[in-house]
């Protein structure tokens, strides 16, 4: 199948982690870009989008209207809801030791429902937290060395997908594990910032603009998954690891004053890290993003488009 085919055929996306903070947004970026509807079959679908040729399955442990209720954990998948493209949002955010194991749970429960049911392909998200620091960029062949607990817990349910990826066999899924640079609005910079508070932010010595991350907007990445999993459904051929973000990192100082939101720079702190960029090149190879998505206001302005979809309570 072309990739056109793909796009003109309602492929099924099951989607892990639906109601968790990125979840939520994919759905509501999807719902407005792609005019996704509500299924009147009732069964797993939340919507489909005849643009894109996607139908999303959005998973959620609890009954949440449009969504199938499936304990990823404790039940068997339902029949049909993973026999296409596996999106695995779900996972641990705090980093702890019990997040370790949750992240590499949560991740082998989508791999070995996408097995069991015939799916084409695996998609695990990741983090670009599972690198650690250097002074150049990040790409996919790097050495993981990660400095905080968050991107250790990732790294260890990247190895283990990776490990059971290539015992699988023929016939297996494929897999790729997206490591995400950070997501404006879902960061602790913008998606922390507190009404009637100042953002305070690290400095870091002879940069202006503070520490530099490579970002993506929420918006332009629901855009850069929809074509992943179209290329996936099409049969193209995928990396097992992909870095995803914009084409240029920002400064955090960027970000803030496009917001127009109040902040200062803080006291020196000797544990900031000064730079975490990632290279984009194999990205850009199969899904090429302009220029304009890597600047701080294209940012923001996508941040506040799905405002609403990221202050919800998880349901």
């Amino acid at each position: 199948m072309s990739e056109a085919q793909a796009t003109q055929k309602a492929f099924p996306v099951l989607i892990t982690g639906g109601t968790g903070r990125l979840g939520r947004v994919l759905r509501q970026t999807w719902r407005r870009s792609d005019g996704a509807r509500e299924s009147d079959s009732g069964c797993y679908s939340a919507g489909y989008s005849d643009g894109d040729g996607l139908r999303p399955v959005w998973q959620a442990r609890r009954d949440v209207p449009g969504c199938l209720t499936w304990d990823i954990l404790n039940d068997d998948c339902p029949e049909g809801a993973a026999g296409g493209i596996v999106l695995a949002l779900a996972g641990g955010v705090n980093g702890t030791g019990a997040d370790k194991g949750l992240n590499v749970a949560l991740g082998l429960a989508a791999c070995h429902a996408a097995a069991a049911q015939g799916a084409q392909h695996v998609f695990l998200a990741s983090s670009a937290a599972v690198y650690g620091v250097s002074e150049t960029d990040f790409n996919e062949d790097s050495v993981c060395a990660p400095v905080n607990a968050y991107g250790a817990a990732k790294l260890k349910m990247e190895r283990a997908a990776l490990a059971w990826h290539r015992s699988a066999g023929a016939g297996a899924p494929g897999l790729t594990l997206l490591r995400i640079g950070n997501i404006a609005g879902l960061d602790a910079l913008l998606g922390g910032a507190k009404p009637g508070l100042a953002v305070v932010l690290d400095p870091v010595a002879g940069q202006a603009t503070g520490p530099v991350r490579s970002y993506i907007g929420p918006m332009t990445l629901a855009s850069v998954l929809t074509r992943l999993a179209r290329l996936a459904a099409s049969g193209a051929a995928l990396p097992e690891v992909l870095n995803v973000a914009a084409p240029a990192p920002v400064g955090m100082a960027e970000l803030l004053r496009a917001t127009g939101l109040a902040w200062h720079f803080g006291p020196p702190n000797p544990a900031v890290i000064a730079r975490v960029a990632l290279d984009t090149a194999l990205l850009q190879g199969l899904v090429p993003l302009p220029s304009t998505a890597a600047t701080p206001s294209a940012m923001v302005a996508e941040w506040q488009e799905v405002h609403d979809a990221v202050q919800q309570t998880t349901a």
